[in-house]
């Protein structure tokens, strides 16, 4: 075999890689988190129209009677 220009490493591509590798790595794990959460409200919001279909939802909240002492 003779020689391959393809197999000789390259600084500046490395750091490139490297760069763009961890620029994607925080993009992805915002995107992830993002729906994470828009997964979680709608699974809420869902659940709570459930939940007042059924007359289960939240109910008006009882007035604290003070005590006398």
């Amino acid at each position: 075999m003779g020689y391959n220009p393809w197999g000789k490493k390259n600084p500046f591509l490395s750091m490139w890689l490297s760069g763009a590798n961890a620029l994607l790595g925080k993009t992805r794990s915002e995107v992830t988190a993002s729906a994470r959460r828009q997964t979680k409200a709608a699974m809420d919001e869902g659940t709570r129209q459930a939940l007042g279909f059924w007359g289960l939802g939240a109910r008006p909240a009882t007035k604290k009677r003070r005590r006398r002492r």
